[in-house]
């Protein structure tokens, strides 16, 4: 192999993919600081988006979750949907030290250690399950079940969400429907991408771009609401930990993308993904939580 290809990659992983995945979790975590609190101080019942959009710290958000997003397409273009979306969940330990300056929250010792057992996680399902590129193309039958499943997930969800009155609930509801549409958003974002690059047309005339336009807007409208209508202890452990099992699925069933792992190895990887989905939750629940002795923000 030459100095380029190791360069290029570590063992199986895509280096490039990992680094964007990386920064596009940190400008994740950026956003999800100046938007949390943002989407929870509008009143339920007054017009979301009209009063966000006149709030400066969610509009810094919102251009931190652009750049996000842009780096996120460039890992997804250059590595498997097994390996970036996972990645995309260290927003919660980047966010740490983040929701800490801002909101006078002190970070503890257990939640430290939480951040460390989802990265050590993260390391094991990376190094251990050795996620294959699969395709990037699966031809519209292949996705017509696997997107069909996710699809009644989500639209269930909402659904159940206008119907219950109880807060807690309904963020949890919603936060996991737009966790989920966002996991649809990835899945066929390295195809439309690919399309893009084949020639404008082509990507342009693509039902992949129409449906993850459509998924991402509706996920980031719906993620709002549920910021706003429950408290967001409930609302961003079920984002966080739904968006990248909805891709990892969808990676899975419809483009061919697998674990390496034998037997003693996929116990490892299963055992990984139960420990980053605690942590994950956790961590979110405790970032999440409200102020018993709020303490003046620095800028």
């Amino acid at each position: 192999m030459t100095l380029s290809g190791r360069l290029d990659r570590v063992g199986n992983l895509p280096v490039a993919a990992v680094v964007c995945a990386f920064i596009g979790a940190v400008l994740f975590a950026v956003s999800a600081v100046a938007q949390q609190r943002a989407a929870a101080d509008v009143p339920e019942g007054d017009a979301l988006l009209a009063r966000l959009i006149r709030n400066p710290r969610w509009l810094a958000g919102l251009i931190g979750d652009a750049g996000g997003f842009a780096f996120q397409v460039v890992a997804l273009a250059l590595g498997s949907v097994l390996v970036v979306q996972p990645i995309l969940v260290t927003a919660l330990v980047f966010a740490l030290p983040l929701a800490a300056h801002y909101s006078g929250r002190r970070v503890t010792a257990v939640m430290w250690l939480q951040a460390a057992a989802l990265s050590i996680a993260l390391a094991c399902f990376l190094v251990v399950g050795e996620p294959t590129e699969g395709v990037t193309a699966a031809p519209w039958h292949r996705w017509v079940l696997p997107l069909g499943l996710v699809a009644g997930v989500v639209v269930a969800g909402i659904v159940v969400a206008t119907t219950v009155r109880v807060p807690t609930l309904q963020a949890l509801l919603l936060g996991t429907a737009a966790g989920l549409m966002f996991g649809i958003s990835a899945a066929l974002t390295a195809n439309v991408t690919k399309l893009f690059a084949d020639s404008i047309t082509a990507g342009l005339t693509s039902w992949e771009l129409y449906v993850l336009a459509a998924c991402g807007l509706l996920g980031f409208y719906v993620q709002q609401r549920g910021y706003q209508v429950g408290p967001l202890s409930a609302s961003l452990p079920a984002f966080t930990v739904a968006e990248p099992l909805g891709a990892a699925f969808l990676g899975m069933t419809v483009l061919d993308e697998r674990l390496r792992s034998g037997p003693l190895g996929t116990t490892f990887v299963a055992a990984s993904v139960v420990v980053m989905c605690v942590a994950a939750v956790r961590l979110s629940r405790a970032q999440a939580a409200p102020l018993t002795n709020p303490q003046p923000a620095t800028d």
